[in-house]
């Protein structure tokens, strides 16, 4: 049986040693770094890359928050955080850092069980519906995205224009028709992106553009198709041009 993985972060040696014990009763999970302060944990997070991190929200050299701020470009593979501490005045803030759960000092055996429960629940429907296997989809098959927060989004190809990479939050998010741009999940590669459909084709660093939907290169732009005919952003970088251009015949 896979055990998931579990880090704690935690400078009070009581708590840390709590819910260490309560952990390892769980067979599921293997508790398989502890660290005191951020700077450690940060090490040990690297090192363990766990599937569950138990984060405490105040430590002498940072908070929390600051420690998973810090990690966040650095983490590529999915992993829940769980903020633990004595503060519930922390809670909002924890929701906005996208943290997966939130457990109080000192906690009760079932609140920490329903954590656990929860995070199973999620691995298991993650497990079932992973949108690709090696195997690019076709062009009209709807597949499944993540968002920031976790959840689960399907989309098909024929309501994607384009793909957009933001800098500053350094996030992939998908521009869609007659929608809000939808956010994905940190970690998401353009490599990734494009094995969804046959159809996206990165046309620059930061952006894949929806193939079906091209009109014409002018200037070094891409020009859509209506619902997408008003962009003008879509630059056609030279690394990417010729490529486009062998590839489609343009």
């Amino acid at each position: 049986m896979e055990r998931f993985r579990v880090v704690i972060v935690d400078d009070d040696d009581v708590s840390l040693e709590n819910l260490d014990f309560s952990l390892r009763k769980d067979t599921r999970f293997q508790v398989e770094g502890v660290a005191r302060n951020g700077k450690q944990g940060k090490k040990v997070i690297t090192k363990v890359r766990p599937d569950l991190l138990f984060l405490d929200v105040e430590m002498p050299d940072m908070t929390g928050m600051e420690l998973l701020q810090d990690i966040r470009d650095s983490i590529s593979w999915n992993m829940k955080v769980v903020f633990y501490t004595a503060y519930d005045k922390y809670m909002i803030q924890a929701i906005r850092e996208s943290a997966f759960d939130y457990l109080l000092k000192p906690f009760e055996e079932q609140d920490l069980q329903d954590i656990l429960e929860r995070f199973v629940r999620q691995k298991e429907a993650d497990s079932r519906i992973v949108p690709y296997a090696g195997t690019p989809l076709h062009a009209g098959q709807t597949f499944i995205v993540f968002t920031p927060t976790n959840d689960m989004r399907a989309l098909r190809p024929a309501e994607i224009g384009f793909f957009r990479y933001c800098s500053e939050r350094k996030q992939w998010e998908v521009i869609l028709s007659q929608q809000p741009p939808l956010v994905l999940r940190r970690g998401m590669t353009a490599e990734q992106i494009i094995q969804y459909s046959p159809c996206f084709v990165q046309i620059h660093q930061s952006y894949i553009i929806n193939i079906d939907y091209l009109m014409i290169i002018k200037d070094s732009k891409c020009l859509l198709y209506p619902p997408f005919d008003k962009v003008d952003e879509l630059l056609v970088s030279k690394k990417y041009k010729k490529e486009l251009q062998d590839r489609f015949c343009l």
